[in-house]
């Protein structure tokens, strides 16, 4: 290039155009339509970026693009240094990646640490405030001969916990199971 001329005055001239991909304009002369489709496809698919393509997939699939952050934990325990742990590992990932969509399906005996009067209620309803989702196991429950009035406010609730850890991975959430 000459060195009065920059890059944006030889784009806009042509030179630059002509200097990079003119060339190529007889073998594309030459190309029958099939080539040339794959060609183009095959060209398309390099220049195009990639959060680009994986958003247009994730809308053909119906399915949320892959960088949003989905994951399910799965409690049944009622150690409440395993559920502190769980709660601050919770933490540590929404610092680290931002926006990450939680849910914490409790069965069996974990729905001890979701009750109104658990060690751990506290520090649920804070991960609640931030968005994390729980859910307690109507199975369970029934079980337990517990109600929603012993429970912290604001859970969801599903007739099986294991259904529900179904479903959301077939959503496509990350599974846990510390």
């Amino acid at each position: 290039m000459p060195a009065s001329m920059s890059a944006q005055s030889m784009f806009f001239t042509g030179k630059l155009w002509q200097s990079e991909v003119g060339h190529l304009l007889p073998e594309l002369l030459d190309m029958k339509l099939e080539q040339f489709a794959t060609f183009g496809l095959m060209t398309m698919l390099l220049v195009m970026p990639p959060a680009a393509r994986a958003a247009d997939a994730a809308a053909v699939s119906g399915r949320p693009a892959a960088t949003q952050n989905r994951v399910v934990i799965q409690v049944n325990e009622d150690d409440s240094r395993k559920w502190n742990t769980i709660l601050g590992n919770i933490n540590n990932v929404q610092e680290e990646l931002g926006r990450v969509d939680v849910t914490v399906v409790v069965i069996g005996p974990g729905l001890g640490m979701i009750k109104a009067d658990a060690l751990t209620a506290n520090r649920v309803q804070d991960a609640m405030s931030a968005g994390v989702r729980f859910v307690a196991c109507g199975n369970s429950m029934q079980a337990q001969h517990l109600t929603k009035d012993d429970m912290i406010d604001g859970l969801a609730y599903a007739k099986a916990g294991y259904v529900e850890l179904m479903r959301l991975q077939q959503q496509g959430w990350v599974y846990l199971r510390p």
